[in-house]
């Protein structure tokens, strides 16, 4: 294998991270030329802003050079340097055209119209970039840090809970909850399986303040006979996904969380959020996040949470 061609492979490789494993990937091309907008939309607003800002001196400093190639292009230039010619490149560019400089030749003018036509496409592809990554819909929905294994009902449950951070209405909100787990065929293969688990109430019509996520682990469930080691040798992981219409907004948002086997806690249950003081309810969102363990019992001795709050 040639050099050239050992590098062009290295350098296709690319770490992404799903959940907590990362994945490293090989043989796709995954150049920045590639993909240019995705790139662009993709980056961090501070590195955005410099490869725009990057770009922009490179173009001025283009056409600076160009101007320097022609013979007195530029009325006006106190002296026929590059940082000159720089500045008058600047003006032309962003369109300003203080009124000072101004070509006075015919190769001059080919430049100044090159260069305005380019500077008027990369504005036009600035505010494309930048009004398509703030007006892009992003959920402000704030997802339990643990979920939950608890009694509810007498039943053996999943539970996850979920909130919106906005506090404005979200219609039509829609769960889903996967179960991904290591399974090795009669063949010998491995592959990793995915479980849809059926929701006790996968629709909320209002989705305004808290939700939590139910899954009875009934025996049609993934979960049935199933134990903590067993899903941590599986290396099983949950996947929450939740979507709804932002009426503020008027845009569909889209959210998901994971939760692998170690952030699962078996017999717990939420703390609960919700009290009442003179006929107004509250919410603590400070305790939103914390999981107690099941110590009620009921009259035959199993153990059983306290009462859970679903919708508040």
């Amino acid at each position: 294998m040639r050099p050239f061609e050992r590098f062009a492979r290295q350098s296709s490789s690319q770490i992404v991270r799903i959940a907590t494993r990362e994945v490293e990937t090989r043989g796709l091309s995954t150049g920045l030329w590639t993909d240019l907008y995705h790139h662009a939309m993709t980056v961090p607003w501070p590195a955005f802003f410099a490869w725009a800002a990057f770009v922009f001196l490179v173009l001025n400093g283009v056409f600076a050079t160009l101007y320097g190639l022609g013979d007195k292009p530029v009325a006006n230039v106190q002296s026929e340097s590059f940082l000159q010619f720089f500045f008058f490149s600047i003006e032309t560019l962003a369109t300003v055209g203080y009124g000072d400089m101004h070509p006075q030749t015919d190769y001059g003018h080919v430049v100044a119209t090159v260069e305005i036509f380019t500077g008027m496409s990369f504005l036009a592809v600035m505010t494309g970039l930048v009004f398509a990554r703030f007006s892009r819909p992003k959920a402000r929905f704030v997802f339990a840090q643990k979920a939950v294994v608890t009694s509810y009902m007498r039943r053996q449950t999943l539970m996850i809970r979920v909130a919106n951070a906005r506090q404005n209405t979200i219609s039509g909100a829609t769960a889903k909850l996967w179960l991904i787990r290591k399974e090795q065929l009669p063949e010998g293969q491995t592959l990793r399986r995915y479980y849809e688990l059926t929701l006790e109430r996968q629709e909320n019509p209002i989705f305004a303040f808290s939700w939590t996520i139910f899954h009875v682990i009934d025996e049609f469930s993934p979960f049935a006979d199933h134990t903590p080691q067993q899903l941590a040798e599986s290396e099983g992981v949950l996947l929450l996904t939740v979507s709804g219409f932002d009426e503020s907004s008027a845009q569909q948002l889209w959210a998901r969380q994971s939760y692998p086997h170690q952030d699962i806690h078996w017999q717990h249950h939420y703390a609960d959020i919700t009290s009442w003081t003179e006929g107004r309810m509250i919410l603590d969102y400070e305790k939103f996040h914390d999981v107690v363990p099941d110590t009620i019992s009921d009259p035959d001795g199993a153990s059983v949470p306290e009462p859970v709050h679903e919708q508040a």
